[in-house]
């Protein structure tokens, strides 16, 4: 019934290939064809952008569609709706009637719609005598059912494009967290590498990084994170072949077991000694880096219980420590002069060694002011204090049973 579309519209609007082409199209539907019009009207609306078409534009259409009776759009049950202005004003959520006429010029630029104009340029149906629909002027949605596949492969595309733009966003997410975490452990552990060059090549690329992007605009930069992985692994990984964690560490315990137990048996000579004579040598300023972590927490194994998280560096460490070191009674002066002297993991250290000792030490607080003083005038080194621990808590009965 509705195959036959007017060539022509109405009045002056101007007649164009353009407009022949929608037409020709339009007609070209298999016979039998029928969609469900708001499934595509949703494949509308997330292909929009490559279709063209604006969101209130799709409102207006929205308007159009539920102008059709039935909620499929076929030949049989009829593809022309002859609202009027003023309805379908009402059913595009009150838009202005100079708004409405520029958004369906828009659908009849896209091909979304044609237009089917009366010969006086009003939309209505004739009826029959029977009451069946007989003939209807107004707006044709044939073009919702001849272009229902290419609509459905715009939402394919967008969707494809989201899926791919937010594992995208995941790599780079998760590219960010490990480099950040491992040149952070590679600092701390001391491995040797051009660890600031690195991070400083990472952060050009992370501040480069755009709030809304496209694929195509974040694939180079994947592409500069994967590189700056890839070097942050081989170079952590000749580091980890060239020192041998579990031999390192019983290599240290044949060192302490081999060496003078009377160097470093003494777990505060200085402080528990009175009247000795003789002046220590003055130290150089000591580095954690001289000490695994691993060590020391063999040694003080107490602060770990004290962690909330465990202890899986230096930084844990020393968070771990300055709580408590407000459990030991140390002033928050007496602590932060401990880090300003012998530096903030070596005073970590010395209140984890404090800790294991503490039902030994009656003044936790006036004991670290001690040390801090002995460190100031270079007469002090956490080593013996520390090697002292580790073998008392190696033949502690307790841990053995343990």
């Amino acid at each position: 019934m509705e195959r036959e579309i007017a060539t022509t519209p109405f009045g002056s609007r101007p007649m164009s290939l353009a407009l022949m082409a929608a037409q020709i199209g339009a007609k070209e539907i298999p016979e039998g064809k029928a969609i469900d019009k708001w499934q595509v009207y949703r494949d509308l609306c997330e292909g929009k952008s490559i279709v063209g078409v604006g969101d209130r534009s799709l409102a207006v259409l929205a308007g159009l569609l539920s102008c059709h009776p039935d909620d499929e759009l076929s030949e049989e049950n009829g593809l022309i709706v002859f609202p009027s202005n003023r309805q379908l004003s009402l059913r595009s959520h009150g838009m202005a009637n100079a708004t409405l006429r520029r958004h369906l010029a828009a659908l009849l630029q896209y091909g979304i719609i044609l237009r089917r104009d009366s010969p006086n340029g009003k939309r209505y149906a004739r009826k029959g005598r029977g009451g069946e629909l007989e003939d209807a002027f107004g707006f044709s949605l044939a073009p919702l059912l001849a272009r229902a596949e290419e609509f459905r492969a715009a939402a394919e595309h967008v969707r494809a494009d989201v899926r791919a733009l937010k594992l995208m966003r995941e790599r780079i997410t998760l590219q960010r967290r490990d480099i950040t975490k491992l040149i952070d452990a590679a600092i701390e552990e001391g491995a040797p590498g051009a660890w600031q060059a690195l991070w400083g090549r990472f952060r050009t690329v992370v501040d480069r990084l755009p709030r809304k992007a496209t694929i195509s605009e974040l694939e180079p930069l994947m592409a500069e994170l994967d590189a700056i992985r890839d070097e942050v692994d081989i170079a952590l990984n000749k580091f980890i072949n060239i020192t041998n964690p579990s031999a390192n560490e019983s290599q240290n315990e044949r060192q302490q077991s081999d060496s003078n137990p009377d160097s470093y048996f003494e777990f505060e000579p200085a402080f528990e000694k009175a009247g000795a004579t003789a002046e220590p040598k003055p130290r150089p300023q000591e580095t954690p880096k001289t000490y695994q972590l691993g060590l020391v927490l063999k040694a003080c194994p107490d602060i770990v219980d004290y962690a909330a998280a465990g202890i899986a560096n230096w930084r844990d460490l020393m968070a771990t420590a300055a709580q408590v070191r407000g459990y030991l009674g140390v002033s928050p002066s007496a602590y932060e002069d401990a880090c300003h002297v012998m530096g903030p993991e070596v005073a970590a250290i010395v209140i984890a060694c404090i800790l294991q000792r503490a039902q030994h030490i009656n003044s936790a607080g006036g004991y670290l002011r001690a040390l801090t003083e002995k460190a100031r005038a270079g007469q002090f080194s956490v080593g013996p204090m520390l090697m002292a621990a580790f073998k008392a808590n190696a033949s502690s009965p307790d841990r053995k049973a343990g």
